[in-house]
């Protein structure tokens, strides 16, 4: 026999090496991510959209809005953006046929439409309107209504006009309840009112509005009473020497136009009184 060998097997390992590529690579996996995550995003602002109101969505646009304005004066022009940047709604200088009005409508800010016409009338009127509103509201030492009446006065520039808000509160109802009978603070507030304006030659329309009452009455009073206390309001701003022929317009609108989120707060119980613009020429 031959001589037996000590000598050991030699064992070979060939370790096979898989390079990154096809479906071993993890590129797609971060690509996967992202698209997961775009999507997140974009449920996430659908979502919120949503949830929120336009005035909230407005308010976030505003914040991030430019804060610089590109100039300060507004251009004065008549195409779709009055002459204007699309930011200088409340950025630039309000003058020009371009530029807005001080409580603008939602339509004609968005037009940068102005309440200034070609010859100047609606300027000459906004002028006045804030000359009464300085009465209304004691500003600049003019005021002709006690501190107990200012509580009841709100006043606000509209398309039609400048509207004089009286409304009552929980402590100081205008009329006796339900009823058409003023009180005695409703009486002060429509002599201040045929006062403040008795200098001014605008048209008067008058609104009379009303709580909402429970829905199980029978005979829901607001329409009836809304139009009789207008009327009434009428009555009283002739007898403070108010011209009747100024009177154009008495209108009960019922609970239609509430002001509080409570239908039934003694707020929603008011007298709108609004000096309207003359038209042109006049």
């Amino acid at each position: 026999m031959g001589a037996q060998s000590n000598a050991a097997p030699v064992i070979i390992k060939r370790k096979k090496v898989v390079k990154g590529g096809g479906h071993h690579g993890g590129a797609w996996k971060v690509a996967y991510a992202d698209f997961v995550t775009a999507m997140m995003a974009f449920f996430m602002l659908m979502w919120l959209l949503n949830a929120t109101t336009e005035k909230q969505r407005k308010g976030l646009a505003d914040y991030f809005s430019p804060t610089i304005p590109i100039t300060r004066v507004s251009g004065g022009g008549s195409g779709a953006f009055g002459g204007t940047s699309v930011f200088s709604e409340d950025l630039l200088t309000q003058s020009g046929s371009g530029a807005s009005q001080r409580v603008p409508t939602i339509a004609r800010q968005s037009m940068g439409i102005s309440g200034l016409d070609l010859n100047g009338t609606d300027g000459d009127e906004q002028k006045l309107f804030d000359r009464i509103e300085s009465k209304l509201r004691g500003r600049g030492g003019e005021s002709l209504v006690s501190t107990e009446a200012l509580k009841h006065i709100v006043t606000r520039v509209t398309d039609e006009g400048l509207i004089i808000e009286l409304f009552a509160t929980e402590e100081s109802p205008l009329f006796e309840a339900s009823s058409m009978v003023p009180t005695n603070i409703m009486r002060d507030l429509t002599r201040m009112v045929s006062n403040v304006t008795a200098d001014v030659a605008n048209g008067i329309a008058v609104g009379g509005h009303i709580r909402a009452h429970p829905v199980v009455l029978a005979d829901n009073p607001v329409w009836e009473l809304s139009s009789a206390r207008a009327a009434e309001t009428r009555r009283m701003l002739e007898a403070a020497e108010t011209d009747p022929r100024r009177i154009q317009r008495v209108t009960g609108y019922a609970d239609r136009k509430l002001t509080h989120d409570n239908p039934m707060a003694e707020r929603n119980n008011r007298i709108e009184i609004t000096l309207l613009r003359q038209s042109p020429g006049k």
